[in-house]
């Protein structure tokens, strides 16, 4: 069979083989990134004070001397991702290794830490259900994918499985400092003159501390799963719930949910919104449901952005059974929920903030 004709034939089937190789093999990549956080190789380039070698670098790792060359491969292919740089040593010097603004988010001590978001997402439990998807969509059930390769739902697998719980709420936790240092920086006026706020799927409460010490007049209640908030410990005007949100809302003048909606069905969705509508008053009196997610096809500046969005999408399919959704498929949830208008900030990167009135 006469696959191949022509240079021009020839030259656009190895790009589509190297296209293939490519995305066989991106997930080195992310393992790569893990193995090196695992190894708490930021920390110790950032410790060391100055570029640094991989003599250094094997030395503090303990690395025997075989696997030295290993080491500047690992740290080859992280230089070409974007998470070191090397900088060229003087006089003859071998050249050093510095952190960039993405490793600097991976430091364990950075309040502002991305590194345990990293490592859940890369931890054999949320890896595993990928290995289904296909089994997944040639089966009759209903299931999530997460069901079928673990036998339960990732909610109920979290709530008898500490390691799952602590990962995801510490993965959810470290985006909120950076999450609440952006809205109060660009969108204070959405929390002005709120006198209460109940944070629904809160987790810890990281964004929530946030608002409550920068608005002491307002009352805040961390809602969650009462797993998750169990033993946790509020303050003067912030206090921690357990309960279900598909039951029951604690009343507020407004409710935020952020990073919440995206892991449910629309139908879920739906009543989830219905819920916090009747938790919260009037648009007159200042009621308002205050969203943080991703709007898809939206201010996507780069492909890198939109793969990402792509990427999470994925995610959301493969584990929690939600999804992203663009403006046009969030406004419809708003409508069939009942709700009379919304108002969107894009603040927050990849995410934005969405005033959504009753």
């Amino acid at each position: 069979m006469d696959l191949i004709k022509g240079d021009e034939n020839i030259h656009e089937l190895l790009q589509a083989q190297a296209h293939v190789w490519n995305h066989s093999l991106r997930f080195i990549s992310s393992m790569s990134l893990k193995c090196a956080v695992q190894l708490e190789i930021p920390d110790i380039i950032h410790n060391h004070g100055q570029p640094m070698t991989i003599s250094e670098l094997a030395l503090a790792l303990s690395i025997q001397p075989s696997k030295v060359h290993c080491v500047y491969r690992l740290m080859r292919i992280l230089v070409h991702s974007g998470f070191f740089a090397e900088k060229a040593g003087q006089s003859g010097k071998e050249n050093g290794y510095v952190l960039t603004l993405a490793s600097r988010l991976l430091l364990k001590d950075n309040p502002l830490s991305a590194r345990p978001f990293l490592l859940a997402m890369l931890d054999p439990i949320l890896m595993k259900p990928w290995q289904y998807v296909n089994a997944w969509f040639q089966s009759d059930n209903d299931h999530t994918v997460f069901s079928t390769a673990h036998g339960s739902t990732m909610w109920d697998y979290t709530a008898v499985e500490p390691r799952l719980n602590n990962f995801f709420n510490a993965a959810m936790a470290s985006d909120g400092l950076l999450a609440a240092s952006v809205v109060l920086g660009k969108c204070k006026g959405v929390f002005e003159g709120l006198k209460s706020l109940v944070d629904v799927g809160g987790g810890t409460g990281t964004i929530t501390k946030v608002l409550a010490e920068a608005f002491p007049q307002m009352n805040c209640t961390v809602f969650d799963l009462p797993h998750v908030v169990a033993g946790l410990q509020g303050s003067e005007n912030l206090k921690y719930l357990g309960g279900n949100m598909f039951e029951k809302v604690p009343p507020g003048d407004a409710v935020m949910l952020k990073w919440i909606l995206h892991d449910w069905s629309d139908d879920d969705c739906i009543k989830i919104l219905k819920k916090c509508k009747e938790a919260i008053g009037s648009k007159d009196e200042g009621g308002k449901v205050i969203i943080i997610d991703m709007i898809m096809g939206n201010q996507e500046v780069d492909e890198e952005a939109i793969e990402t969005k792509l990427f999470f999408d994925m995610q959301m399919m493969v584990v929690p059974e939600g999804q992203e959704r663009n403006e046009q498929e969030w406004s419809r949830l708003f409508v069939y929920a009942g709700y009379s208008d919304y108002k969107i900030h894009h603040i927050l990167g990849l995410r934005s903030l969405i005033e959504l009135f009753p």
